[in-house]
């Protein structure tokens, strides 16, 4: 039963990672029937992360009351709905209305499961976990680019994802007995402590974690969003080589988070966060070197790799961080830290490399990764991990 209930969530979380990607592979097709311009899916994807931060404050509370199980159904439903809805939208009015249940759902079952998997499952299951969210994330453009090729449109691309998440959702509604089961056999579920903003950011250590989440995140979405075009326009890439070297990185994640879980258990969340950080720092020193499109390659592939354990190494240390009891909510204010960085990060550095050149990719990249660093160092002292 526990093995079924875990093949249940690996689904849900490729679920959760299909539709990440499917905006910006359609917004060039989307863009024009819907009264837009090619910029215009950036206001969407903020509005959709801003619904994403609410959702994952508010997660501790609604998971109290209604349960983990609940929580992911209703959420998968509401990101199925959006997706729906999207496919039938006549005007960019109506994406907007979309984007607020899309956003408000996929950071609630976001919450949900990554606190679960770090209460009832071992380190390994929680790399394997967002390793599925890797694979969802890349199949969902291949759909959607299948779909335009084939001559069906963008909207038959959102509604084969949507039909794959109403399916998940009839699946997680029969599901039930799975999650009682295991609810029921384990205590730490007896005790929860719903914590206030406040309250969760006072915890030892909490404020270096947050800040540390939300570094890597900026350093994850600052590195995939303007790879190819800092290759471009500093390195005097064509756009097609470009794009090749740039999908390495993301390549690098997915199979890192893929090889992470046969050694997080015996090497420690700590040992794996440090880990990542150190082959990430060697990926960027790579770029920094140059010029030779062997270390660009290798340095992209690498600080993908280094990249892939931190995320789900510091959500599975927060019951030994901050106390099973308290980890729900912060889990939630880790994943409002996470959506903070990803949404204001890349954005920085674009107005940045406006302001100095976008030969200053490599430097942003570092200090996030310095910063980062600091702050997990500085929360296992005050937490003693």
């Amino acid at each position: 039963m526990t093995v079924l209930l875990l093949v249940v969530i690996y689904l849900a979380f490729v679920s959760l990672g299909l539709p990440d990607s499917l905006l910006g592979s359609a917004w060039p097709s989307m863009y024009v029937s819907m009264g837009s311009t090619i910029t215009g899916a950036g206001t969407l994807a903020m509005l959709i992360s801003a619904c994403t931060i609410i959702s994952s404050l508010m997660a501790d509370r609604i998971l109290h009351r209604f349960g983990t199980h609940i929580v992911t159904t209703v959420s998968v439903a509401m990101t199925a709905a959006a997706l729906f809805g999207f496919s039938f939208s006549t005007s960019y009015l109506h994406l907007v209305f979309w984007c607020i249940p899309y956003g408000l759902g996929a950071g609630a079952v976001d919450s949900a499961l990554n606190n679960y998997v770090a209460l009832h499952y071992s380190s390994r299951h929680m790399s394997w976990l967002h390793c599925m969210w890797g694979i969802g994330a890349s199949v969902g453009p291949w759909i959607m680019g299948r779909c335009l090729v084939s001559g069906m449109g963008w909207p038959a691309g959102y509604q084969i994802i949507g039909s794959m998440q109403a399916v998940l959702t009839l699946i997680l509604l029969c599901s039930l007995p799975l999650w009682r089961q295991k609810e029921h056999s384990v205590s730490e579920d007896e005790t929860r402590n719903v914590l206030s903003l406040k309250e969760a950011i006072a915890l030892p250590g909490a404020k270096q974690i947050l800040i540390a989440f939300l570094c890597y995140c900026g350093l994850e979405g600052t590195t995939g969003l303007w790879a190819a075009s800092w290759l471009v326009t500093v390195k005097g890439f064509s756009a097609t080589e470009a794009a090749g070297f740039a999908a390495l990185f993301y390549l690098g994640i997915t199979i890192g988070r893929a090889l992470s879980g046969f050694i997080s258990d015996s090497t420690g969340d700590v040992n794996m966060i440090r880990l990542g950080q150190g082959i990430t720092l060697l990926g960027i020193l790579l770029l920094i070197l140059g010029p030779s499109p062997v270390l660009y390659k290798t340095g992209l592939t690498l600080i993908g790799l280094g990249c892939a354990p931190i995320y789900p190494s510091i959500i599975h240390s927060t019951p030994d961080r901050f106390g099973k009891e308290n980890s729900q909510s912060l889990v939630g204010i880790q994943m409002a830290a996470a959506y903070v960085g990803s949404m204001f990060a890349p954005k920085g550095f674009g107005l940045l490399s406006d302001w100095a050149g976008m030969h200053w990719y490599s430097a942003y990249l570092l200090f996030f990764l310095v910063l980062m660093t600091v702050m997990t160092e500085h929360a296992n002292r005050q937490s003693s991990l």
